[in-house]
This record gives C-alpha cells, sequence and structure tokens, in this order.
C-alpha cells in the first residue's frame, strides 16, 4: 500500500525514545496492515540505537539485521522503507537490483548505489547546515543589499557625526522599507558569477562511468586566472535571494558537511533493493547471465561489508541497512546464491490487501485518496460528498478488479478513483450546481459494466 504524504511526521519524539511499539504506530499512520513488515523494521532501527550505546569496540562487530520484503506489487514495501528513513532521518536510496549488471559489461555497476547514496546524504547535511545559519546568510545578504542601496562614505577625511547618523538613519529607513517589501520591485545592479567549467569530469572506467573531482582551475592556473562576474540587473526581491544563495555558500563548510555525510552514511544509511527477484537464478536457467548471478555476486560485498571509494572519501559499508524486496512470482528466496541469502536473516512476508484494507486506506491516512479529491475540486468551488456506501463500493470494485485481472495492490484504487470521478473532474469549473454528491449507485453506474467485461477492464481499470 502506498500513501504519500509531504513533509516529516508531526510531533514525533526523539528518534532514541521511540520504542519499536512507537515506531510501529508512527508507520501506522501512513501505511495500513503489514504488521509483521513493521515489526521487523522497527526492530532493525532499535538495533541501531541501541549499537550506539555499545562500548566502540563491541559495536564494531554489530551488524545490521537485513530484511527481504516478499510480496506483491502495491502492498506496501517501498512506503514502509522509506518511512522508516524518514522517521530515523537518515540518507534513503531506493535502486532496482534489474539495473545493474556484472563488472565488465555494459551497465550500472553495484558500487554506484554507495556513490549516489553518499550524494544524498550530502544533500541532506548541507539543507541541515543551511537551516543552522539562514537567519545569519539572509542578515549577511541584507546589508550587502543596503550597500548596493546607499553607498558608504570613500571620503579620505572622516565624516562629521552628524553627518554619520543622518546616513544610519536613512540606512535605517532603507532597511525598514526592505523588510516591508516596499522596494521590491526597484532594479539593482549585482555581481555575479559567470558559469565556469565543471569542477568535476567523467571518465570511463573497466567498472563505469566514474566522476573524478578534478579542479581544472588549480591545475592549470594560468588558462583560468581567476573567476569572472558579471554585472546583472535584477529586482530587489531576486536580489536578496541571490545574494542568500551566496552567503549560505559562503558560510557552510563543505568539507565538515562531506565528512558528516559519510559518517552519516556508514552509521544509518539505509539502501532499499527492489525487484531483488528479477536477479534470482531460476532452476531451470543456465549459462552465464549477466543480469543474475553475476550481478548478486557483485551485490554480495557491499552487503557483507567492503570500502568503497567515493569523490569524498572511502566510504566503508558493514553498518548500512539493506532492505531487499520483490514479488518472487516465478522464483523464490532460495533460488538467490547461498551466500547472498546468508546476508539477508530476516524475510517477511506481506500480506494481499484485503477489501477491508482498501477501505481503510481510502479513509484513514491523514491525507488520504478521499481527502485529496475533495480538496483539489474544491479550489473550483466544488463541494464534493462521498458517502460511506460509495468508499465501500470503490473498495469493491478495486478488490474485484485485482482479484480478474493482474494485482496491483493499492495502486488500483488510483485508477478506480480516477474513473469514477472522470466526469465531475472535467466539468467542475462549469458546473451551476457547487455540490457533487457520489454514492454506490453512482459508483455502480460509472464502474459496473467496465467491471463485468473482463476484457475491458484489462485495459481500462
Amino acid at each position: 500500500m502506498v500513501i504519500y504524504l509531504p513533509g516529516t511526521v508531526e510531533d514525533t519524539p526523539r528518534l532514541d525514545d521511540l520504542t519499536p511499539r512507537q515506531i510501529v504506530q508512527e508507520l501506522d499512520k501512513h501505511v495500513v496492515g503489514q504488521a509483521a513488515a513493521k515489526r521487523a523494521v522497527a526492530i532493525a532501527l532499535r538495533n541501531r540505537i541501541r549499537r550506539q550505546k555499545l562500548p566502540p569496540d563491541l559495536a564494531q562487530d554489530v551488524i545490521p539485521k537485513n530484511i527481504i520484503m516478499i510480496g506483491s506489487t502495491g502492498v506496501g514495501k517501498t512506503e514502509i522503507a522509506r518511512r522508516l528513513a524518514r522517521l530515523a532521518n537518515s540518507p534513503f536510496l531506493k535502486v532496482e537490483a534489474s539495473k545493474f549488471t556484472e563488472v565488465g559489461y555494459v551497465g550500472r555497476d553495484v558500487e554506484s548505489i554507495i556513490r549516489d547514496l553518499v550524494d544524498i546524504a550530502i544533500d541532506l547535511v548541507r539543507e541541515e547546515k543551511i537551516a543552522e545559519i539562514e537567519e545569519k546568510a539572509r542578515q549577511n545578504a541584507e546589508e550587502r543589499l543596503l550597500d548596493i542601496l546607499l553607498p558608504t562614505r570613500r571620503d579620505s577625511e572622516a565624516a562629521a557625526p552628524e553627518d554619520e547618523a543622518a546616513f544610519q538613519r536613512t540606512r535605517e529607513k532603507l532597511r525598514q522599507q526592505l523588510r516591508e517589501g516596499r522596494l521590491d520591485n526597484r532594479l539593482v545592479e549585482i555581481e555575479v558569477k559567470e558559469r565556469g567549467f565543471p569542477s568535476g569530469i567523467e571518465i570511463i572506467t573497466p567498472q563505469g562511468i566514474e566522476e573524478m573531482d578534478i579542479n581544472l582551475r588549480d591545475m592549470l592556473p594560468g588558462m583560468f586566472p581567476g573567476t569572472r562576474t558579471k554585472v546583472r540587473n535584477m529586482s530587489v526581491r531576486e536580489a536578496v535571494e541571490y545574494l542568500t544563495q551566496e552567503e549560505e555558500q559562503k558560510l557552510v563548510d563543505m568539507d565538515q558537511v562531506a565528512r558528516l555525510a559519510v559518517e552519516r552514511v556508514e552509521e544509518s544509511g539505509i539502501v532499499f533493493l527492489d525487484e531483488i527477484d528479477k536477479i534470482a537464478g531460476r532452476e531451470n536457467s543456465s549459462g552465464p547471465d549477466v543480469s543474475r548471478e553475476g550481478v548478486q555476486r557483485d551485490i554480495l560485498p557491499i552487503i557483507e561489508g567492503t570500502t568503497v571509494n567515493t569523490r569524498y572519501g572511502m566510504v566503508r559499508t558493514d553498518h548500512i541497512l539493506f532492505i531487499a524486496a520483490g514479488a518472487f512470482h516465478v522464483s523464490k528466496p532460495s533460488d538467490l546464491i547461498p551466500e547472498l541469502q546468508g546476508r539477508f536473516p530476516i524475510r517477511v512476508n506481506l500480506d494481499p490487501l484485503t477489501k477491508e484494507d482498501f477501505k481503510r486506506i481510502l479513509t484513514e491516512p491523514r491525507n488520504s485518496l478521499i481527502r485529496q479529491y475533495i480538496a483539489l475540486l474544491e479550489t473550483e468551488g466544488v463541494t464534493l460528498e462521498i458517502t460511506d456506501d460509495a468508499i465501500e463500493a470503490v473498495a469493491d470494485f478495486a478488490y474485484t478488479v485485482n482479484q480478474n485481472t493482474e494485482n496491483i495492490g493499492a495502486r488500483r484504487l488510483h485508477t478506480v478513483m480516477e474513473k469514477v470521478l472522470d466526469e465531475v473532474s472535467f466539468t467542475a469549473p462549469d458546473l451551476e450546481d457547487k455540490h457533487f454528491r457520489v454514492d454506490a449507485e453512482y459508483v455502480r453506474k460509472v464502474l459496473a459494466g467496465i467491471v463485468q467485461d473482463e476484457d475491458l477492464s484489462k485495459y481500462i481499470l
């Protein structure tokens, strides 16, 4: 089951204070059902907190217990992992195992997983550092803009005290006007840096395309004498944003960001390996396969613990939590190579969604599908009323179509709801009666013919 909600979890206690039971309760706010999977990831997260409290010599030997989630599409595998990472404020990367190929073949190599995870951690830490110095950066930008609007004296002789006082009063008046937004549309001239050559260049190696952080300006100082700037006219509003970004770049120590990001990846990174069943060998397969057993052999050292070279330094993968997921319709977890099976000691089966689950998905989450559609149509001045029997009918139709055709889990609800509300969504701006009621009879009238015709439902629902 997948429910996408913006922002972070509100009123959540500190991570150190969260017990496994409380972690499950937080996940319950966004994912319906799947108690076994939530329980497994809650224990994994709590064990990380426990490990941080151990003596260093013991902590280095406590490795995370990686998890395999087994379940069909749309039952909540990805969303559970994503919500867990957001709850822990950890670097999180979702990758499809089927995208990778064995070393020596054209395609992505598995070490790019760790490099991508470090890039995500860099962005995460940088945003945190920017939030810390945001007020200071805005103050500095304000001072620079005031210097442009009211240049300071450059006379060799000191100004008279009364002239200095008058200058400061004028400056404070401008500051007040700037903060009130009365100068937003005024044009000013700002020196901006010209875009130069990128600091990093890509090279092709036997392992794939890598990015080397080579600064050409440092290597060839004669060809690049200095940073070139140009004068650009922009409004005061734009100038405030531009100068604030410049000040943020000056105040944030990127060396410290890189160091903290690498440390966070090593201690709390989470990698979600989706479609792991697609690289599982089948009993009747034979011969080399660059996207199956070869990929498994390459993934193995990453999961069991190795050192990956990134442009921010060496990253150890010993304590990164790997959560693998797959439907395993054709293959089985036992079709994975034995060494890889041993690195995923916890296996969790996710239950198929029932009709009752569909009803809960439609109504329980804070930003459920029903609430989303009501809010969307409110922007057109239309009051959308969806009755309880209509919700039950939608859940019944979604469950029926999943049973008769391909089972895509909760994603079927998106398809059914779009079809049910197709008419009002199209005519909403032109409706004279701004109240639209959807009941079970209306749902049956729209969907009954499509659901009964199995061939038609394969294409429409």
